[in-house]
């Protein structure tokens, strides 16, 4: 999902860029509406785990060329996007792959306390394979996100509140990226007792989704949204916040695709890696205490951390969380 969405900032930057070319995205059908309102895309569905399985991406491949692409931009160097744009380069397209920076990537996993310092960012290395293709790319101007329309659907489930809305995504998918559930209640009964904002919670699986509705009956001011919305509906309501709090996951893409100011919590990863989210600055990247737990970023996906270390995030104290949220508001 995050690096979907890291790609949407890129995108629309390239179709204002460039307002002539045409973009077609192959992706799966569930990521979509990400591009819905993005002029001068199309969007070709990848059934990778049916039509297009195995040796069917080289029916999606010919699919694309199909419609008279000319170049392929493989923003995602994985072992299908290889397999594709390594057929359509032998069909005489011009092709250009990301680097994904494996080397730097590992040697800032490899740290042991040491000072460190930012990599390239992913949305930089999206700009860096469209630059290969010939189409240099300007990351610092970005335009607003206007906001989207919620539909009567939506505003039946959340209602009509003039407060300023609050996004709270707090869930990640590894541990040691996880703010801990007791910590965030305090932010959110925080939050709650000022009586000034709207909290809206956001999350996925199923335990995610009982745990969130547990959480939000204990406020008045707060509603669990997981399990109610279409992803439509999600992205609508995300573009009406004015502030998300969200860990190193891609609910903070999400948001900052949209143009909101994000604050994320870092724990055993570590925005230096590349993977902050689109135009946002450095104060609203709260990470945990390097002093303490010297061998973060533990790796780049927050996948393997040292015993211990699932308590990184206690660092970043509520009162420092709710603060940051409030400069914003």
């Amino acid at each position: 999902m995050g690096d979907v969405a890291m790609t949407i900032p890129v995108l629309r930057i390239f179709t204002q860029t460039y307002p002539n070319v045409k973009i077609t995205v192959l992706s799966r059908v569930f990521f979509k509406p990400l591009f819905d309102d993005i002029p001068n895309v199309n969007f070709l569905e990848a059934d990778v785990y049916g039509e297009h399985k195995g040796f069917g991406l080289l029916k999606l491949a010919n699919e694309a060329k199909e419609l008279g692409i000319d170049a392929v931009a493989d923003l995602h160097n994985v072992i299908r996007s290889k397999a594709i744009t390594a057929y359509l380069k032998m069909t005489g397209l011009q092709t250009a792959t990301i680097d994904k920076g494996r080397a730097e990537k590992k040697e800032i996993t490899q740290a042991k306390g040491a000072a460190i310092s930012p990599l390239k960012t992913t949305h930089q290395r999206y700009a860096d394979v469209f630059n290969g293709l010939g189409f240099p790319l300007e990351l610092k101007n970005p335009s607003s996100q206007v906001r989207k329309q919620l539909t009567p659907r939506l505003l039946s489930l959340i209602g009509k509140h003039s407060q300023k809305a609050i996004g709270i995504a707090p869930f990640a998918a590894f541990e040691g990226k996880m703010y801990p559930i007791d910590l965030m209640q305090e932010v959110i009964a925080q939050l709650d007792a000022l009586g000034k904002y709207r909290v809206f919670l956001f999350g996925g699986g199923k335990e995610e989704i009982q745990q969130l509705s547990e959480m939000a009956l204990q406020y008045t001011s707060v509603a669990n949204v997981a399990g109610q919305l279409t992803f439509d509906d999600e992205l609508a309501l995300i573009s009406n916040l004015d502030v998300m709090l969200s860990m190193d996951s891609g609910n903070g893409h999400l948001a900052a695709m949209c143009g909101i100011p994000v604050v994320t919590l870092w724990g055993v990863t570590h925005p230096f890696a590349g993977f902050t989210p689109f135009n946002q600055p450095s104060e609203n990247q709260l990470t945990a205490d390097r002093a303490q737990y010297p061998l973060i970023p533990t790796s780049v996906y927050g996948n393997k951390f040292p015993e211990g270390y699932e308590k990184a995030m206690t660092t970043i104290t509520p009162k420092k969380v709710v603060e940051k949220l409030l400069e914003i508001v």
